[in-house]
């Protein structure tokens, strides 16, 4: 299809998404950039973000993705991630509970480290309120 182009996003373990996609956003390192067919060739760097891609059929598909690189060249996108949740893998009160956990650590040291692990796990909680699900 012209108005679409293949997509995939993988960690080093899975594929968790493959799919011809009509648009794909993301956060990169300077902000918030959408992909559509026909993008110029592009290599850039994927901050914690939940990316949504929308399918050629137009279902909407979520991931939260915990840093990486994004590669486009010929009409193809490839985001490349250490780590990447989808939705039905997220555990809302796990989730809240290391927030809680780290937000305590953090009022006693301001620990970059935990500081990213707030992020994606924040990214998380984004990611679950996606689809609907309780978070308070």
């Amino acid at each position: 299809m012209a108005n679409s182009f293949a997509f995939s996003l993988v960690t080093p373990e899975r594929t968790l998404i493959s799919c011809q996609a009509s648009q794909v956003t993301l956060r990169s390192g300077d902000g918030d950039i959408t992909f559509m067919a026909g993008h110029a060739p592009f290599i850039g760097s994927v901050e914690p973000c939940v990316l949504t891609a929308v399918t050629s059929e137009g279902e909407t598909l979520r991931a939260a993705v915990h840093g990486g690189f994004v590669h486009v060249a010929k009409s193809k996108v490839r985001v490349l991630a250490d780590v990447a949740d989808l939705p039905d893998e997220i555990d809302v009160d796990l989730v809240k509970a290391s927030i809680a956990e780290m937000e305590e650590a953090l009022m006693h040291s301001h620990d970059a480290t935990i500081e990213a692990t707030l992020r994606r796990a924040h990214v998380r909680l984004e990611l679950a309120n996606s689809r609907g699900l309780p978070i308070k």
